[in-house]
């Protein structure tokens, strides 16, 4: 039985408790698992949560969480600002530790929060929510198995009106969303990025970024950023030589279009008046996809890294190369857009 303690339930803890309490009744009989605390600083939300879950303990201290050595693993669902200190505290407890995206403020805190949890032998897991969304897995298949020919470029959109964020900028709340997907999608290593944005509300927080990355297969990804939209979009495209893969994840049904459409160009011409582009209009298909919460599929794999002993899908290497391209836009934006190197 793996008995865990949630930390944090303002805005994303209360899906986290949710599934995690599902999964004590209705999970893997391999990795059982116990919502045992949760922890936050009001006392409303607790109030909220404990009529919503009697069996539930509460408490408004994290040292509780630490000092519990019946606590196996502590889910994370603070403020980016706290990451790092809660995570190293609880892996130095002997915890296993599932944290929200970002995984922390900084590469060097990654890295240190990673190699902290490989020498204790404990399980770290980031929480990238959609790489566990099957849509986006399905994806994974279609480009790995060369559907849609070699792959051009990447456009991704994450829009929204709100929610502010305080103490990071969009680019670290909402690209790294984005910046998972496609890292899960292509396995490609970044190699630079360039950023710019503006800060219209707060000022020194930028609530609109336009991300340009570049990686070492030839692929180039751009994401666009927003607190300040009218209509929520969630939606990226997928081009290849051969076809085209829109992924709207707003679509109740069919959120994945697969376009039958290419331009190629001659092979060879001796004069201008044979150069001509060719355009191949196909067909539009949606493959079927039989839908579950990626959140539960999320915390499910978390328990089951746990039992195993597996790396997650999401773990620190994956978290800190999230990490890594989001600083190195914030770079960029603070430099004019300039081109920085992402670093390995």
């Amino acid at each position: 039985m793996i008995n865990i303690a949630v930390v944090g339930c303002g805005y994303w803890g209360p899906n986290l408790i949710r599934n995690l309490h599902y999964l004590a009744e209705h999970g893997s009989k391999n990795s059982r698992c116990k919502l045992k605390k949760v922890c936050d600083t009001e006392k409303k939300r607790l109030s909220h949560i404990k009529g919503l879950y009697p069996d539930v303990e509460v408490t408004t201290d994290f040292q509780e969480i630490i000092q519990d050595s019946g606590i196996d693993a502590v889910v994370i669902a603070t403020p980016v600002r706290f990451h790092y200190a809660m995570t190293k505290q609880s892996l130095e407890a002997g915890k296993h530790i599932f944290i929200e995206k970002p995984m922390a403020s900084s590469v060097a805190e990654c890295v240190e929060l990673d190699q902290l949890a490989r020498d204790k032998k404990l399980t770290l897991m980031v929480g990238h929510t959609f790489i566990y969304s099957p849509p986006v897995r399905r994806i994974r298949e279609i480009v790995q198995s060369g559907d849609l020919g070699d792959l051009l470029y990447i456009s991704s959109w994450r829009l929204n009106l709100g929610l502010f964020q305080r103490d990071i900028n969009v680019a670290w709340d909402l690209a790294p969303h984005d910046i998972s997907i496609i890292l899960f999608i292509t396995n490609a290593n970044p190699v630079s990025v360039n950023c710019q944005g503006k800060a219209h509300v707060t000022p020194g927080i930028e609530d609109v970024t336009n991300m340009s990355i570049h990686f070492d297969n030839g692929v180039f990804a751009t994401i666009q950023n927003s607190w300040l939209n009218p209509n929520k979009i969630r939606k990226s495209m997928f081009v290849g030589k051969n076809r085209m893969l829109v992924y709207d994840d707003l679509e109740p049904l069919e959120k994945i279009k697969i376009y039958d459409q290419r331009v190629s160009t001659p092979p060879h011409y001796d004069t201008f008046a044979e150069f001509q582009y060719s355009y191949h209009y196909g067909d539009v298909y949606s493959p079927y996809i039989k839908q579950d919460e990626p959140l539960k599929v999320e915390c499910q794999h978390f328990l089951d890294c746990i039992q195993t002993g597996e790396e997650p899908d999401s773990g620190g290497r994956e978290g800190i190369q999230v990490v890594r391209i989001v600083e190195a836009a914030c770079q960029s934006l603070h430099n004019d857009g300039h081109k920085v190197v992402v670093n390995d």
